[in-house]
């Protein structure tokens, strides 16, 4: 019996399935909606099944939808690793994975992966979506992104957090401010100064109050901005000092800014990668995920130097 479907109606009915929106099904395969309308329907009457219950509100798997969705899954799967697997089809192989992260992990991991990454799969588009905390998190559960680079989300039941390494907070300044010659720098001393801080909708900003409630009322920084790479823009502008973490700086040689640990108290964040406990990797974006996976312990002797 012929059966008159092929891979793109696969993949377009599981980007529905995983997505519950055929908007934004559309836009991760990078197709118009009508156009995924039409392989849905191609695939639902080449079955002779109903897959999705939709209305206006919502997309629904039927009962047959579900599973069919776990063979689709395992089909398309081991298609991929089948591929991925052979050098020369793996080198030439088409494919998408979008990781979140927030900018000081963006700027600090991801050249690097993407770089190794690119040569080894040079035809897999990859999309990197930096933004807070809370969006990075907030990408990997809605499946916005296939997973992330974050501080936050080790708390969450339905997501798997993997540890990279834990970085402490230090203080950024430039070389000619008078807290670039100490050897370390208490918070009081920090805030003797102009500073300048992230906004209250920040993960970090969270952190570092939790961390800091133990010290006396803090003046009122100069400015607020909603991103840690931001600050350090300001900073080496001249316009204050500015706590943040240790990958968020740059090199030991760079000619303007500086760091000084910050103690009393001495505060570290833990940095990883996220991903849905609910929805495997894909073969392709496994891949990157081991491939970041691999800069751990370079990144740790990095950070610790």
């Amino acid at each position: 019996m012929a059966i008159n479907f092929d891979l793109n109606d696969l993949q377009a009915f599981r980007a529905v399935a995983q997505l519950s929106s055929f908007r934004r099904a559309a836009e991760s395969i990078h197709i118009s909606q009508p156009a995924l309308s039409r392989r849905i329907d191609k695939l639902e009457d080449a079955l002779g099944v109903k897959l999705f219950e939709r209305s206006t509100r919502r997309v629904a798997l039927t009962n047959v939808g579900r599973a069919f969705a776990r063979d689709a899954e395992r089909i398309l799967d081991d298609l991929d690793n089948a591929l991925l697997g052979i050098r020369d089809v793996a080198s030439s192989s088409l494919g998408h994975v979008t990781i979140a992260c927030v900018p000081s992990a963006a700027y600090y991991f991801m050249p690097e992966v993407i770089s190794r990454y690119h040569k080894a799969f040079p035809r897999i588009r990859i999309s990197v979506l930096d933004a807070s905390a809370n969006e990075v998190l907030a990408a990997v559960v809605n499946g916005d992104a296939d997973f992330g680079l974050n501080f936050i989300g080790s708390q969450e039941p339905n997501i798997e957090f993997k540890l990279l390494l834990q970085e402490r907070y230090v203080a950024a300044c430039r070389r000619d401010h008078p807290l670039a010659g100490k050897k370390r720098v208490t918070w009081r001393e920090l805030y003797e100064y102009d500073y300048i801080a992230v906004g209250k909708v920040s993960g970090n900003r969270l952190l570092l109050d939790q961390a800091l409630t133990g010290l006396p009322q803090r003046p009122p920084s100069i400015c607020e901005t909603q991103h840690v790479t931001t600050m350090i823009g300001l900073v080496e502008a001249g316009l204050g000092v500015a706590a943040v973490p240790t990958m968020a700086m740059p090199g030991g040689d760079h000619p303007v800014l500086t760091s000084v640990p910050l103690v009393e108290p001495a505060v570290s964040r833990r940095v990883g990668m996220i991903r849905s406990k609910a929805r495997p990797l894909s073969p392709a974006a496994a891949q990157l995920y081991r491939f970041v996976a691999e800069m751990k312990t370079t990144s740790r002797r990095r950070v610790a130097g």
